[in-house]
């Protein structure tokens, strides 16, 4: 237990505290629908979990939800997986996301800017033309509600217009970046079946043009479901035949119409990361994301029509869904395409002041490679726009806390935050008016009953526990796609409480309301806030003939880096030379991604697996982070415990 209370990094000025969305949204909420009066944020918490129909019949009033079918009711039967939101209720996300452009249509609602072009502006005009245009030719060729349109785009207005357009026609938007090679594509689209594909014919990325036309070739015959392709130029080539160029589907002057849907209908289709075969294909609503991120983006990251909102991020991350709803908030869009890295590690702060960004998100990796790359973004770029700086992907380290608020700004506000590609939201980080400690999450979200629990499911507090949600949030999956009995998706989240969300990770609840986050407690690879699966690099590695098996463990560091090392059970004969080693970095970086090339290629004697066969990912985690074996692994369970000895040995020697 905490012996004494430890001095905040950080505490909002008073004056912020008084104009921050959150407190007028709780006085609002105390004199019309109960809430606490006093107290601040705890009460206010308090208050929306112990009466969650209540909490978010406020959150859609005070935002103005426009339901063109009233609602029977908030909350259905809350039991979970099934909990049915605002029944009866029909609405749609883009009409919401486009509000802004009534009273607003010549001010900027995206920035564009790459590695080497400045800020250019789409206003909220032409993005609303934009829409209203695409979507009447989506609609011509047949496009209707509950179809799948998918998107191999960067991040890039192109992406935004293609997604609100299908959120417009109620289809179902799905995407990978391009960076993703045709096999990672094709295991997450063919689940799907898209009936429209839209492509770029490459990208820019590190200094270097990076043609994807035969990947995109390859994913035209593999997807036989599609009716169309949309080529976006974004190297100005031409578009291949039978590809219709984005021009001509954009170039209308159609104002757009918004299908109406039940609060339920799918939204968009993000993926898991395929730790154990294909990658889960997690269905979320257009009602259920529209007031999860109104509450997330209007409140608690406090964005509105003044603010600028960059969030360093791919269209293969939930963040960049998350990104684009900050126009539900009215705010301006950062959109930027390129390297995090590049031409120095300095350059994602060098697009905070080019674009007077106020809110910018990155990763805790890179905020600890700014540390080791001596980079001082305070003292040599004009970074005052900007009074937040939030990271996520994997848990900020007290040094990356310090870093921030020594070499950004002193009064800087800090918000390391905690959710998933699951809910595509927080359970924890940002609240604008409580301050912020070392390494730790301010607080919950509202809304949420996050809680840590030992394995019987009984609550820790001050203590390491699984991170679980014991009610119901809106944006949870209504299903995963092809998983008719739910069987798929209730085992990846109820099966070790039931009724009762388990996210794998380990997190500890303090008794002043904060939140420390210690990393995943399963295999999941996340690699600059990118997941992706093992069961991707087993796939692409185990083709080579010289690996008999592999193994590929992603380790949280304690200063805050990430380790992925591979390892490796050669077939007899085979050495792990040089080339080889290169054979293996390429195959992975052309196949699934460069992020999630490995730092090191070990060799090892053999690969240990549970006496199932299953790899013993989690367990080997576990030991390289330096846990004991007898807390690692129950030996019961393993066919060859003498193999965990390397990997003990291992850790010893990175102590």
């Amino acid at each position: 237990m905490p012996t004494e209370e430890p001095q905040p990094l950080w505490r909002p000025d008073p004056r912020h505290v008084a104009a921050a969305r959150m407190t007028a949204f709780q006085a609002w909420a105390a004199d019309h629908h109960g809430a606490p009066a006093t107290g601040g944020y705890p009460t206010l918490h308090r208050w929306s979990v112990a009466d969650p129909e209540a909490f978010w019949k406020a959150v859609v009033e005070w935002f103005d939800v426009r339901f063109s079918h009233p609602y029977e009711r908030v909350l259905g039967d809350p039991v979970m997986p099934g909990a049915r939101w605002f029944e009866g209720a029909t609405l749609n996300y883009a009409e919401h996301a486009l509000r802004a452009a009534a009273e607003r249509s010549e001010d900027p609602a995206l920035l564009r800017i790459d590695e080497t072009h400045p800020p250019t502006p789409v206003t909220w005009g032409e993005l609303r033309r934009q829409v209203g245009s695409l979507a009447a030719a989506l609609r011509a060729r047949g496009v209707r509600p509950g179809d799948r349109v998918s998107g191999y785009l960067p991040n890039v207005p192109e992406a935004v217009v293609a997604f609100l357009a299908t959120a417009a026609v109620g289809a179902v938007w799905t995407s990978c970046a391009p960076d993703f090679g045709a096999r990672s594509v094709l295991d997450r689209f063919r689940q799907v079946e898209p009936v429209v594909l839209f492509a770029v014919d490459g990208y820019r990325y590190g200094g270097k043009e990076h043609d994807r036309r035969e990947t995109v070739a390859e994913l035209r015959r593999e997807l036989p479901t599609l009716r169309a392709v949309v080529h976006v130029p974004l190297l100005g080539t031409d578009a291949p035949e039978g590809a219709l160029p984005w021009s001509s589907l954009t170039a209308a002057q159609v104002e757009p119409v918004f299908e109406q849907v039940p609060f339920d209908h799918p939204l968009w289709v993000l993926y898991s990361s395929g730790t154990t075969g294909l990658p889960k294909a997690i269905v979320q609503s257009q009602g259920g994301i529209l007031v999860e991120h109104l509450k997330q983006l209007g409140l608690h990251c406090d964005l509105g029509p003044d603010d600028r909102f960059f969030w360093y991020t791919s269209t293969g991350w939930m963040m960049w869904n998350f990104l684009v709803s900050g126009l539900l908030t009215g705010t301006t869009l950062v959109l930027y395409d390129g390297s995090p890295g590049f031409p120095d590690t300095g350059a994602q702060w060098r697009v905070v002041e080019e674009t007077c960004a106020t809110f910018y998100g990155t990763s805790a990796a890179y905020v600890t490679a700014c540390g080791k790359a001596d980079v001082h973004p305070g003292r040599d770029l004009d970074l005052s726009s900007v009074r937040c700086v939030a990271t996520t992907g994997s848990p900020l380290p007290p040094d990356g806390f310090r870093w921030l608020h020594d070499e950004v700004r002193a009064d800087l506000w800090i918000a390391s935050v905690s959710g998933g590609t699951d809910v595509c939201s927080c359970f924890a980080g940002a609240v604008p008016t409580l301050p912020v400690h070392l390494g730790e999450l301010q607080a919950p979200c509202l809304g949420t009953d996050l809680q840590a629990w030992d394995p019987a499911g009984r609550p820790l507090v001050d203590e390491v526990g699984e991170l679980v949600v014991v009610n119901p949030m809106p944006s949870m999956p209504i299903r995963f796609w092809n998983d008719p009995d739910g069987t798929r998706y209730h085992d990846s989240y109820f099966a070790t409480y039931p009724g009762v969300w388990r996210h794998g990770d380990w997190i500890t609840l303090t008794s002043r309301g904060t939140v420390v986050v210690h990393g995943r407690s399963d295999s999941t690879l996340n690699r600059q806030g990118v997941r992706m699966g093992s069961a991707d690099i087993y796939e692409a590695v185990e083709r080579l003939p010289e690996i008999k098996e592999s193994l590929v463990i992603g380790v949280e560091r304690p200063d805050g880096g990430y380790w992925m090392p591979l390892f490796v059970h050669l077939t007899p004969g085979a050495v792990l030379d040089g080339a080889l080693t290169d054979r293996v970095k390429r195959t992975i970086r052309e196949n699934l991604s460069p992020r999630h090339v490995p730092d090191e290629i070990i060799e090892v004697p053999a690969i240990p697996h549970t006496l199932t066969g299953k790899r013993l990912e989690v367990p080997v985690k576990r030991l390289l982070q330096g846990t004991p074996l007898d807390r690692a692994v129950n030996p019961g369970s393993v066919d060859d415990l003498d193999l965990l000895g390397f990997y003990l040995d291992l850790a010893r020697r990175d102590d």
